[in-house]
């Protein structure tokens, strides 16, 4: 309703100025599209609207009528702010400060607050190692392609991805959820994956026939989700945030350490019932059926780098090494045990801006050492996306 009555006293704006269409600024509207004349227009109004007089009595309401015209000033003690609302701007304005501060000859800020990003991205989870005692077996997802949008806001960025399978054929078979929060100093990435996708296997019967045999298979899901934590020591000149999260420009080449800490759960189960005729031979029951469901709680340290190419593209390489402690599950509550864990992952980025657009080529190789109950497993997840977005 608001809209339309913008548009209609657009409208009726316009029809005044209809004796002045031989005026330069008349010309120029005219050229303009039916688009760029309503935003054109609503813009006009919407300026108009916030300069029109206003009781500036200096009360204890003053602070929200000129809130509603625009004329906001957190550093004018008589604008009559309510305590909450000035600790809140404080809060921000110290937290900012802390957290938040570059040396602008190596970062500034892209201007905006709001980033929408449309995300393709495609990976496979691979396992490769003993699963069982005297077979070798090198296991890999079909390619999983999924589609998905991601909406941020300053420091914090939420998004959805869902296989294209699942969009065709229906079903639950791939998707993603995954969230972060990246400032000057610090940075945290949380997610949650889910692969059903059929696998291709290759395994050799070690002391049997020694032969390689392949096959695809359903019936393997795959599950896990994370927190990951680090901070950067190279804080004032370094921006993960321009390579991962196009919230910032790196101007000139700079490097971190970072050190952090990573919570890991991992999940891969298999359901007997669908499994083919050949590997019913190997596990005739669920009871027999190898799982992998661990957690992790490890300690991280690794190096990232930005390359600036050109005041427009960048080019950025991460790799964090990180070890600590594993708990691992089996079949039953009480069959459990313990282990070190082991694991590594190597990031990639390169980023193209365009003003307000932005395109962004990411990846990475996610590693983990398994070891328990007789199982010898390196697990990856491979990862590669391109983004597409615009700053708002």
């Amino acid at each position: 309703m608001i809209l339309s009555l913008l548009l209609t006293t657009a409208m009726l704006s316009w029809g005044q100025e209809s004796g002045q269409l031989d005026t330069p600024r008349q010309d120029t509207i005219q050229n303009l599209s039916k688009l760029q004349q309503m935003k054109l227009r609503i813009k006009e109004r919407a300026q108009e609207k916030l300069n029109e007089p206003y009781d500036t009595t200096r009360n204890s309401g003053y602070w929200w009528r000129a809130l509603k015209h625009g004329k906001v000033n957190f550093k004018d003690s008589t604008m009559g702010y309510p305590k909450f609302v000035m600790f809140c701007y404080r809060t921000y304005v110290w937290g900012d400060r802390a957290f938040n501060s570059y040396d602008s000859s190596y970062v500034v800020s892209t201007g905006k607050n709001w980033k929408l990003i449309l995300k393709s991205n495609n990976w496979v989870d691979s396992y490769i190692g003993h699963p069982v005692k005297d077979v070798n077996q090198v296991i890999n997802s079909n390619l999983v392609s999924n589609i998905g949008l991601s909406l941020s806001f300053m420091a914090v960025s939420v998004g959805y991805s869902v296989g294209v399978s699942n969009l065709i054929h229906g079903g639950k078979l791939s998707n993603k959820v995954e969230f972060s929060f990246t400032c000057a100093r610090f940075a945290a990435d949380a997610y949650y994956w889910e692969n059903n996708n059929e696998i291709n296997a290759t395994y050799t019967l070690k002391n049997v026939d020694n032969v390689r045999h392949k096959l695809r298979q359903s019936g393997i899901s795959r599950k896990a989700m994370g927190l990951t934590a680090y901070y950067f020591f190279n804080n004032r000149r370094y921006a993960q945030a321009a390579a991962y999260c196009f919230s910032k420009y790196q101007r000139r080449n700079a490097g971190s350490w970072l050190a952090g800490f990573s919570l890991q759960h991992y999940d891969v189960k298999i359901d007997v019932e669908k499994l083919t005729d050949e590997m019913r031979a190997y596990f005739p029951t669920q009871a027999d059926a190898p799982r992998i469901l661990y957690n992790d709680y490890c300690l991280l340290f690794g190096y990232g780098y930005n390359w600036v190419l050109s005041p427009k593209w960048l080019l950025n390489f991460t790799i964090t090494p990180y070890v600590g402690y594993r708990y691992n599950h089996f079949q039953t509550e009480n069959d459990f045990d313990s282990s070190i864990s082991l694991n590594c992952r190597a990031r990639m980025a390169a980023v193209y801006n365009h003003k307000k657009f932005f395109l962004g080529l990411q990846s990475y190789a996610d590693h983990h050492r398994y070891s328990a109950h007789g199982s010898r497993l390196i697990s990856s997840l491979l990862d590669f996306s391109i983004s597409a977005g615009i700053r708002f």
